[in-house]
């Protein structure tokens, strides 16, 4: 598996087990070399498309999950870096999972009170949301989720990297409110040393203004921060957000 299994006992996801090494490099987006304890260096796949901003240095110690399945051509995964204040979980698979399993258990307060949670919402014809709340027949909630990496003097930033895509969903989700469903921006920040969520402007300006435009029009923003340690990652606390 990429992601962390769940777990009945754990409130979070359990990762699997995790192997540790040195960052030697990450290149092409989504591979990285990694040198583990005993000098070897592998080959590890990066499941992250962002720029990971901060959160790639060379020399920086890394855990990867190794996944013995001959249809893979990289049998190692990068899941978590050690930052100087915290882990950061750097798998994008992470957040639907830890979300959705954290709406499950109730432990988003704001969306609690539904009957039914589905995941990969087709929208339209060329897209999907990552999260759909029902109760009864008609009363839905959309809920797309963003992972973030980037933290700086304590203040956690997205995107990352200009994302076409991100405006897209926010263009959508607009659109789903003024048909009168209720929307959400949910805002993962997979480490634990924020205090605060900003737009990054400075990196993608058009996203920012997308956002501030899309709360005007409706749509809720939410932002948590998780719990991470090596051995599960748990949604934690909500963070203030200033756009």
């Amino acid at each position: 598996m990429n992601t962390p299994e769940t777990s009945k006992k754990s409130p979070g996801l359990l990762w699997p087990e995790l192997i540790p090494g040195i960052l030697v490099k990450r290149y092409k987006r989504f591979i990285a070399d990694v040198q583990l304890d005993n000098g070897k260096v592998v080959t590890a796949h990066c499941p992250n498309s962002g720029s990971m901003k901060a959160c790639c240095r060379p020399g920086r110690p890394v855990y990867l999950s190794y996944h013995d399945d001959p249809k893979r051509k990289l049998k190692y995964t990068w899941e978590i870096i050690a930052m100087p204040a915290s882990f950061v979980g750097i798998n994008t698979q992470v957040p639907n999972r830890l979300v959705s399993k954290s709406i499950k258990a109730g432990r988003v307060q704001e969306l609690n009170g539904y009957d039914h949670l589905a995941r990969e919402v087709k929208i339209s014809s060329s897209s999907r949301l990552d999260i759909m709340l029902s109760r009864g027949k008609t009363d839905r909630c959309y809920i797309e989720i963003k992972n973030c990496t980037l933290v700086e003097e304590g203040v956690a930033l997205f995107p990352d990297a200009v994302t076409r895509r991100g405006r897209k969903h926010l263009i959508e989700l607009q659109e789903l409110a003024a048909s009168g469903f209720r929307c959400v921006m949910f805002y993962l920040i997979q480490r634990m040393d924020a205090r605060m969520f900003k737009p990054a402007d400075h990196i993608d300006p058009a996203y920012g203004e997308e956002l501030r435009r899309a709360a005007e029009n409706g749509i809720e923003i939410l932002v948590y921060d998780v719990h991470i340690d090596l051995k599960t990652i748990i949604l934690n606390r909500k963070i203030p957000y200033q756009i």
